[in-house]
């Protein structure tokens, strides 16, 4: 019997949208029944077996919206199998030192609630799908144009992480 999976995210420029859809067709082919849903048009998780919760990362945290989110669904997520996966320019360079970084940009969200599993991936910067004090911000800091998403290791953790919490 397939499962019922929710993915739920939470994007600025839609690097984690794409992220969040490219699981869905993961969950899909491991044989899961999948919706993928920005986090604001959630309304409860009432009918899914197990939930991936993701988020972008601004100013070393996730949105708002996601933060939001896992406070309003606490109780929900506790009742099912639950992944937070987080999508991070910072992990261009997949150091011990950056994932060290991001994993604790996290614990805020696990204050609230502690998933089963969380996965960490590189994002994408298109200064062009900023907004204008985005842009100002991305003079100063200088990071790196481009697209850094490792799309093999989501894959894998999608997958992997799916046959943990559905086993």
């Amino acid at each position: 019997m397939s499962k019922r999976v929710l993915v739920a995210y939470a994007s600025k420029t839609g690097a984690t949208a794409e992220v969040a859809e490219f699981m869905g067709k993961v969950l899909r082919e491991a044989g899961a029944e999948v919706d993928v849903v920005p986090i604001k048009n959630v309304r409860g998780l009432d009918g899914y077996d197990v939930a991936f919760v993701g988020s972008a990362i601004r100013v070393g945290q996730w949105l708002k919206e996601a933060v939001s989110f896992v406070e309003a669904h606490k109780d929900a997520l506790s009742q099912r199998p639950t992944a937070f996966f987080t999508v991070c320019l910072t992990l261009h360079e997949d150091t011990p030192e950056n994932r060290q970084t991001v994993h604790a940009y996290l614990d805020p969200v696990r204050a609230i609630f502690t998933p089963q599993a969380e996965g960490f991936f590189a994002g994408r910067m298109q200064t062009a799908r900023l907004g204008l004090l985005e842009k100002m911000m991305m003079r100063m800091m200088k990071p790196p144009e481009g697209d850094f998403r490792n799309w093999d290791a989501i894959r894998a953790w999608t997958g992997e992480t799916y046959a943990q919490l559905a086993g």
